[in-house]
């Protein structure tokens, strides 16, 4: 147990410090003990919400992290969650609604205080746009996962292989999410239409050159590394996590306002949230979790498959982010039970002198 503590130590203090900001704020707001317990009753369920939308992005941070320097890795850990927590669940509403309202930051954190209601409608006119990148980004990054010839552990076997064999393809998967995204297109307004085509095309982009960007320095490092030159590897690993994080924060901010239009208290809720993503990522890791289980990387990447397909339908349908906090914590725990089940039969089978089959 204190083994397991250490992990979450500083999330627990942290999310400590929240809730009694959450509950100064909420006391000094309202003036009566009802508004403040309601106020934290919100900012628990905004760090629930935001936990359940983002375990797969711990396991997948876990997966990239793991092959970073050291020195790169402490980098994601303190510099990224800066960016995670005040970047975008602070500045990237207040963003959006500077660029949309043609307002000032400053006056953008005044509308968000003094009119919620108005920064609320504003934040929420965005979302084709955000559901068009963050789709195709997360659709990217799940499909490029299955598309892989060398990936020889495959969890829904007669799935995963049948993809493989087209992995040899050149950029199929660029042309699923391309048809995808044009598919939902078709289904909105003209404006709506073109707004979402050009956001998911800079999702592509944004993926197609982070990814490159990563193997022109890798390229560079082995290059050095080869002469006996000492090289710290990880920028092109740590831009590539932090615009994956920036597209699972997406939903997560916009969904938000399901439960409150003040910034403050969905800043406060979705930062606790982010902050044990952060300690789960750090646990996974260091507990080398994804090397006992062998399809929780599996299940991770086929929930944010699900993730950016319901994030691009999302322009034209209202999905609740619970529906999607559950597929994504069904399929993790499906992949974990199977994995659990594998090494029974595993050890099993050692002790019989025979070897456990894939799923």
């Amino acid at each position: 147990m204190q083994t397991l503590l250490r992990y979450y130590t500083f999330s627990l203090g942290f999310t400590a410090a929240c809730l009694a900001l959450a509950g100064y704020y909420g006391w000094v707001s309202s003036g009566t003990l009802s508004g403040m317990l309601a106020i934290l009753w919100i900012v628990f369920v905004l760090s629930i919400l935001e936990i359940s939308l983002s375990f797969d992005n711990a396991v997948v941070n876990a997966t990239v992290l793991r092959e970073m320097d050291p020195v790169w890795q402490q980098r994601f850990l303190t510099i990224g969650i800066l960016i995670a927590v005040f970047g975008m669940r602070i500045v990237f509403p207040i963003a959006i609604v500077s660029i949309a309202a043609q307002i000032g930051p400053w006056e953008a954190v005044q509308l968000s205080l003094g009119n919620p209601e108005e920064y609320e409608r504003i934040v929420s006119s965005a979302h084709i746009g955000i559901a068009g990148f963050g789709g195709a980004f997360l659709a990217m990054v799940g499909l490029n996962f299955f598309f892989d010839g060398d990936k020889d552990v495959h969890w829904i076997a007669s799935v995963e292989q049948a993809i493989s064999r087209f992995s040899s393809i050149p950029a199929v998967e660029i042309g699923l999410v391309l048809s995808l995204v044009y598919g939902v297109s078709t289904l909105l307004a003209p404006d709506d239409a073109l707004t979402f085509l050009t956001a998911g095309l800079l999702g592509l982009i944004t993926y197609i050159s982070v990814n490159a960007l990563g193997a022109i320095i890798e390229q560079r490092e082995a290059a050095k590394k080869a002469s006996g030159a000492i090289v710290r590897s990880g920028l092109g690993g740590f831009m590539y996590l932090e615009v994956l994080d920036a597209s699972f924060s997406f939903d997560g901010v916009i969904g938000a306002f399901a439960l409150s239009n003040n910034m403050i208290v969905i800043a406060i809720g979705l930062s606790i949230g982010a902050m044990f993503v952060r300690s789960m990522t750090i646990h996974l890791v260091k507990a080398g979790t994804l090397a006992e289980y062998r399809y929780l990387e599996h299940g991770a990447f086929w929930a944010i498959i699900v993730l950016g397909a319901i994030m691009l339908i999302s322009a034209r349908y209202h999905i609740p982010e619970t529906f999607t906090g559950l597929i994504g914590a069904i399929l993790i725990g499906l992949s974990l039970w199977w994995s659990i089940r594998h090494n029974r039969a595993e050890k099993l089978a050692e002790a019989n002198g025979h070897c456990a089959p894939d799923a």
